[in-house]
């Protein structure tokens, strides 16, 4: 029995586990960070809570005899990246990164390219003055220092207690978000600049349609870097890769 580490909490990583599920002679084992308080859970044998870095890491995937790690974390989540990859080439088996592609740019878009959530809070006084902020709760502070702004802020939980937050409406909601619904939001809080991660796929696209539909702007956080190691960008590359190791 070949036995996989999923590191997952996107639906990617829950579409590869249930696949895993089905191949005969695989194990699989989804990890979730658990920094939501309801996640969804993965089919299959799955844990929740951090490593404790790199050394931690390694440690669990030599008492878990785990022949091969795949890494299909949000795009933006860098460091348990690094980490796998590190602990991986510690350890000495196969590392694979699953990260669906970014979002590209078409000519009608209004998008204003950051490299950090820092940049992106820069570029919005004397341009934005009612601001879609969709890049999650842990990132809420880089935007409490702005005036004169007001915020829509979605995410999946609310904020912990005495975080520092910007003003405006805090809504907690999870995608997939339809098209009708984006259109609505953007247009019942007279929105003008959306405030995005590039993390790609379909499930948050359809407010990155509603605003090159509306002509709003876009602030659009650019994809830190990743680790070397090899990567796929959906689910059947991985599950091919996966069988590949099964029968070499």
């Amino acid at each position: 029995m070949m036995r996989v580490l999923i590191l997952g909490g996107t639906g990617d990583a829950a579409e590869l586990a249930a696949r895993v599920a089905t191949i005969a002679g695989i194990e699989a084992i989804t990890s979730l960070a658990g920094r939501t308080r309801q996640p969804s859970v993965p089919l299959g044998e799955f844990r929740i809570g951090g490593f404790g870095g790199v050394a931690g890491l390694a440690s669990y995937l030599r008492q878990m005899k785990i022949n091969l790690l795949i890494d299909a974390t949000h795009p933006f989540a860098t460091q348990i990246s690094f980490n796998a990859f590190a602990a991986a080439t510690e350890v000495g088996i196969p590392y694979l990164m699953l990260s669906r592609p970014p979002w590209q740019k078409v000519s009608s878009d209004r998008w204003i390219e950051v490299d950090s959530i820092e940049a992106a809070a820069a570029a919005l006084p004397n341009k934005a003055q009612r601001v879609f902020l969709t890049v999650g709760r842990q990132e809420l502070a880089a935007f409490a220092h702005l005036e004169g702004i007001w915020f829509l802020m979605r995410m999946i939980d609310p904020p912990a207690p005495n975080t520092l937050i910007p003003s405006g409406l805090i809504l907690c909601d999870r995608g997939p978000f339809a098209l009708n619904n984006e259109r609505e939001i953007l247009l019942q809080h007279n929105i003008d600049t959306i405030v995005s991660k590039n993390s790609g796929g379909d499930a948050t696209y359809a407010k990155i349609i509603a605003a090159r539909e509306m002509d709003l702007q876009v602030v659009m956080v650019n994809r830190p870097a990743t680790p070397s190691g090899k990567q796929v960008t959906n689910v059947e590359d991985a599950v091919a890769w996966l069988l590949k190791k099964l029968h070499s």
